[in-house]
């Protein structure tokens, strides 16, 4: 089984986000965005809850059509060859879709059959031995802990080789030591070739994991970068005549602001959490 996915044609970005926007009635959640993701990079688009997050991936997973704009994923228009953009992503959602009555490998196996690919078990071993669940691969589901139901979900994603895999905030709920596996996780992904997009409001994951950073505020990007462009944005303070780097979570408070829109965000997340649910 192949673990390096197709790059998107003639050197495009694997994702390219020009201008989108998304409202429900009066709310508008995302105000024109535009974005560039790298084949085979981690991009994290961090945010507040409530600043747009999930309503972006789930228009570039094609759940969602945007209001204007285009999204193009590996060289594929969201709204016009949804299809094709379906064969070439995968989803993780922001809780583990695993059946917990079923094993590990049976869960893989399961994806597998659905998707009509030939030898299920095989793929289903070499996915359990890629994320370091052989030895538990015959246990049932419900006996794992928060890290590995989360491996095991990812491993489920990848299952037919996608391209591009959404990670919608794919740590919420871990312990440390299962946010240190499923970064090591991403990380690994990265290095094999696929490009990842995930959500985070964890400024530390993104500045662990990213090799770029996007900061969502109120629908609109308002810095894009890496983290050391970013942190150029702030002059580094002096004590005592040593240079202080500003650090990520400084950099996002004093773009975002702590107390401005907080009413604003506070609605766009109820409204957001809604349709997700919906």
């Amino acid at each position: 089984m192949s673990t390096h996915p197709t790059p998107p044609r003639g050197g495009e970005p694997a994702i390219r986000v020009r201008g989108v926007e998304k409202s429900y009635q009066d709310l508008h959640v995302l105000r024109g965005v535009d974005l560039d993701v790298a084949p085979g990079s981690i991009f994290a688009l961090l945010g507040s809850n409530g600043a747009g997050k999930t309503t972006m991936v789930r228009i570039l997973s094609t759940l969602l059509k945007p209001d204007a704009g285009t999204a193009v994923v590996q060289g594929h228009d969201v709204v016009t060859s949804p299809v094709e953009v379906r064969e070439s992503i995968s989803l993780t959602g922001q809780f583990a879709a695993v059946d917990e009555i079923l094993s590990g490998r049976e869960n893989l196996v399961l994806v597998a059959r659905l998707r009509h690919l030939p030898d299920p078990g095989r793929i289903a071993d070499d996915l359990l031995a890629r994320f370091s669940l052989t030895d538990a691969g015959s246990r049932r589901v419900a006996t794992y802990s928060g890290g590995m139901r989360r491996r095991l979900d990812i491993a489920m994603s990848l299952v037919g080789q996608p391209a591009v895999l959404f990670l919608d905030e794919p740590t919420t709920g871990l312990d440390p030591e299962a946010r240190l596996e499923v970064w090591q996780v991403i990380q690994g992904l990265a290095r094999q070739g696929t490009t990842v997009l995930l959500t985070t409001q964890y400024l530390d994951e993104a500045e662990q994991l990213a090799d770029r950073i996007a900061i969502l505020h109120q629908g609109r990007i308002i810095a894009n970068g890496t983290l050391a462009e970013l942190k150029a944005l702030l002059p580094p303070a002096t004590v005592e005549y040593v240079e202080k780097q500003p650090t990520l979570e400084e950099i996002f408070l004093a773009l975002v602001g702590t107390t401005a829109g907080t009413a604003t965000a506070s609605t766009s997340e109820h409204h957001e959490s809604g349709k997700d649910q919906s």
